[in-house]
């Protein structure tokens, strides 16, 4: 009779977990039930990767004793670094769509309305599966009553351009069928770049009680109106600067290093114009080191919030009712603009709601932030 392979996280059948132990013969010597095999496919956008992290502390409560695997796109997986609640991290890739598709799953859980992760929903063996996948004419399709909800947001303007009220975590609760909890996202650094974050500090000339303000400047190629001019930047910054007491950063990735470059041009060393070449995790160090993060709706403002800092974000043409700062900050929408929000890649009113954005609003809620936390120490 063959033997059982021991359902432990920590057996591989390639070598012992613990060295001089044979688990093989003589068993595990720590084991860690395998429990609840939980999938989640989210190959969408970098920022809604971090949001999906909210939703992982309540899996873990709802199945304590449970192994949690993940799959996203190669841009996307080290965000997932450091997180104590996944157990395995995938790159979408056919080596790891071979594996999955040899795993049982007791949930697999597809955030993403796409043809590509409603596949491999479907491809994968599972005895429950939640949210979106494909159907036999390759349509994507709600796979559970708690999905429908978030199914009708992106198949009804109206009802999610001009009703719905519900954050983005709510609702990704409610596909997943577990209760919501308004947890943070998740997002961890390892020591040494604990270590890398004060070296760098230390280089720029950032002590511990300068008020230092982050720039997101930029967002996806996928929809570029949700930048800020480089002129309304350069106006914030040089008023931010004749207050004399702020330090400002420029953030951003490899698609916004010219633009950074134009922004920074005027003020020469008078401001910290950060590397944008570095990396998804040196540029999440970057921008940990401001107080206060101002950002349009992009990757940046995400991880923000899940940096946990006091966020000032714009919005025109992206859904500001679906975003949680956390009590962290605050929201700037185009107030009475009838076509905003819109999702338009092209707009036909000469962005309209970008040349609304006030600056004079995130000028003086900079301030009582500051203020507020002198007033706190």
């Amino acid at each position: 009779m063959a033997r059982e392979i021991p359902k432990c996280k920590n057996f591989t059948g390639y070598k012992p977990c613990h060295p001089d132990h044979n688990c093989w013969d003589d068993g595990c010597k720590e084991c860690e039930p395998i429990g609840v095999k939980i999938l989640i496919i989210n190959l969408d956008a970098m920022g809604d990767v971090l949001m999906t992290t909210a939703q992982l502390q309540t899996l873990k409560r709802v199945h304590p004793q449970s192994t949690i695997y993940w799959i996203t796109l190669k841009n996307a997986y080290k965000l997932l670094d450091n997180n104590p609640f996944i157990d395995k991290v995938f790159v979408y890739d056919f080596e790891s769509i071979s594996i999955l598709n040899e795993i049982e799953f007791d949930y697999v859980m597809n955030v993403d309305k796409s043809m590509r992760s409603g596949a491999l929903a479907m491809s994968v063996k599972a005895k429950n599966r939640v949210g979106f996948g494909l159907n036999e004419d390759g349509k994507i399709m709600p796979l559970n009553k708690g999905a429908e909800y978030n199914y009708r947001l992106g198949m009804d303007d109206h009802l999610k351009f001009k009703v719905n009220t519900t954050t983005g975590q709510e609702y990704l609760s409610e596909t997943f069928e577990i209760p919501y909890e308004r947890n943070d996202y998740v997002f961890n650094f390892n020591e040494e770049e604990k270590i890398f974050i004060e070296a760098y500090k230390k280089e720029v000339g950032i002590s511990e009680t300068d008020e230092v303000i982050g720039f997101n400047t930029g967002c996806s190629l996928l929809f570029p109106n949700k930048k800020m001019t480089i002129e309304q930047h350069q106006a914030l910054i040089e008023q931010f600067l004749k207050l004399g007491r702020f330090k400002i950063i420029l953030l951003g990735g490899p698609e916004d290093t010219e633009r950074n470059e134009l922004i920074a041009q005027p003020f020469g060393d008078r401001i910290i114009n950060t590397p944008s070449n570095h990396g998804l995790r040196k540029g999440a160090a970057y921008e940990s080191i401001p107080d206060v993060i101002i950002s349009g709706d992009s990757f940046g403002m995400h991880l923000a919030i899940a940096l946990k800092k006091h966020v000032i974000a714009w919005f025109g043409l992206s859904c500001w009712t679906e975003i949680d700062l956390y009590d962290r900050g605050i929201k700037l929408a185009p107030e009475g603009l009838e076509c905003a929000p819109c999702w338009k890649k092209v707009c036909p009113n000469n962005l309209e709601c970008i040349q609304m954005i006030d600056l004079q609003r995130i000028i003086n809620e900079t301030i009582q932030f500051f203020d507020r936390k002198k007033m706190q120490k």
